[in-house]
């Protein structure tokens, strides 16, 4: 039986290859991921007012489906897991707020476990067996595994990680054979939806991640949120006009799983990626 999955509109649209990339490496681990029938939008952010019953009617929506399919839920998709995670959590402790939404959508959602995929490769399988079944190690790339914000904080809802020094990347990334690189904005905000408004400020942040990863001698940097990915990756496309070599890829960290559990590049997912990838340093790794 595969684990219930909501994919989200990003991974439905502009991230394409992170949901691809996604579905075959969960395939090839024997954890394949079963989508949601009917699912929608979880609303994209969560909301910060303390009675704000209108804005949780979606995400508690998705969460009933996923409760009909089973007793977990998991995604891909760092922001779609933080809101979901964060309205599993109010509901578990406001009863009168779980009350109130199922009164309105007349369902009956009792609860659910939220989960991430990296949560699922940690827990489930467990990384000496995700080493076991790497075909390819990528041994000699050095990789920068970012956070951001969304995928570990707040902590007291989230606890996927210590949001602070996070580990389960670089935990990833030394399973597939190459190198976790440390950089000290890891945890930073890359400008998130500021990228619309105001998007210089947007890319004042990410460009001081990339330069920060590029300092400490990355090759590549993976994250697990779309939007992550967008700003740090578009960004080095509009600055570096005609690419200088100083670029650095930005992957999404299945990707990177696809190449090491040696499948098939169109598996990969990387036709949208902005910066692109070195294949010519790929393909050697791979050899």
């Amino acid at each position: 039986m595969g684990i219930p999955y909501y994919p989200g509109c990003t991974l439905s649209t502009k991230a394409k290859g992170y949901d691809r990339s996604g579905r075959a490496v969960a395939k090839a681990l024997g954890l394949e991921l079963e989508e949601l029938e009917e699912w929608q939008c979880c609303g994209a952010t969560f909301p910060l007012s303390l009675d704000d019953s209108m804005a949780l009617i979606a995400p508690t929506r998705v969460l009933y489906q996923a409760q009909q399919a089973g007793e977990r839920v998991t995604t891909l998709c760092a922001v779609c897991f933080n809101v979901l995670r964060r309205s599993q959590a109010l509901l578990d402790r406001d009863p009168a707020m779980l009350e109130r939404i199922n009164w309105f959508t007349e369902q009956e959602y009792t609860g659910v476990e939220v989960t991430h995929f990296l949560g699922v490769l940690r827990d489930d399988l467990g990384w000496d067996a995700l080493a076991e079944r790497v075909v390819h190690p990528l041994k000699g790339l050095r990789v920068a595994p970012y956070y951001g914000c969304l995928l570990l904080r707040p902590y007291d809802e989230i606890h996927l990680d210590d949001p602070e020094d996070p580990r389960i990347m670089h935990d990833l990334v030394r399973a597939l054979g190459a190198e976790p690189v440390d950089f000290p904005y890891n945890i930073e905000c890359c400008g998130a939806y500021l990228t619309v408004k105001e998007p210089q400020v947007s890319e004042t942040l990410s460009g001081d991640i990339v330069g920060s990863a590029r300092e400490h001698g990355a090759q590549v940097i993976v994250t697990a949120c779309p939007l992550c990915q967008f700003n740090l990756d578009y960004p080095q496309r509009e600055r570096e006009a005609g690419f200088t070599g100083n670029e650095i890829p930005v992957l999404y960290f299945t990707q990177l799983m696809a190449m090491a559990l040696g499948l098939p590049e169109e598996d990969w997912g990387l036709e949208d990626n902005y910066v692109p990838v070195d294949r010519e340093l790929i393909r050697r790794l791979l050899e």
